[in-house]
């Protein structure tokens, strides 16, 4: 497992402001589950927010308006096949966790499981915007971790190791992995 380190709040939307592939984790009483997803974004600092797309018929929407909470990861190139894997499935067939063997540790301040092998991490509080009909979700972030390894002095430092690296979907199977870092200074 990656050492995750906490994050400050305030920065939290440093850990995907740069636009990866998110995985979300939600549970309520015994049940939980996991899916994909591609559209979500830093709304806010101070108190830090975000927002997600989470289809009102899936599963996991079921969950997080159940508890209202949930978590935020974001996967590595490593884990491109299981991000695909827990979107291609309902958890309402099937436990996904034991199904593609997911390594979890508990949050701090939610009831939804973490991903272990991910390098960034929220753990989310539904705020009630007065549109449950719609998708969107936008959450208040109550904790944010990222892996120490390649998060430091407040921005990624991603590896040298493409498969360390995030991750960003495009269609149809298709990822790209984020990029070498430059400056205009370098160009």
């Amino acid at each position: 497992m990656n050492t995750p380190i906490t994050i400050p709040l305030k920065d939290s939307y440093k850990l995907f402001n740069h636009g990866p592939v998110s995985i979300v984790t939600s549970a309520h009483g015994n049940q939980r589950n996991i899916m994909a997803a591609s559209w979500t974004m830093p709304l806010d600092f101070s108190p830090a927010k975000v927002a997600v797309v989470i289809d009102k018929n899936t599963y996991t929407r079921e969950l997080v308006d159940a508890s209202g909470e949930f978590g935020l990861q974001f996967p590595m190139r490593k884990n491109a096949k299981l991000t695909l894997d827990v979107g291609d499935i309902s958890g309402r067939d099937a436990d996904k966790f034991s199904r593609f063997a997911i390594n979890t540790f508990p949050a701090q301040k939610i009831a939804a499981p973490l991903i272990a092998d991910c390098i960034g991490w929220l753990e989310c509080k539904v705020i009630k915007q007065g549109a449950e009909s719609m998708d969107l979700i936008v959450g208040e972030v109550v904790a944010a971790y990222a892996d120490a390894e390649q998060f430091l002095n407040g921005r990624w430092h991603f590896s040298d190791d493409p498969q360390k690296r995030s991750i960003h979907y495009m269609a149809g199977g298709e990822f790209y992995t984020t990029g070498d870092a430059f400056t205009t200074e370098d160009n």
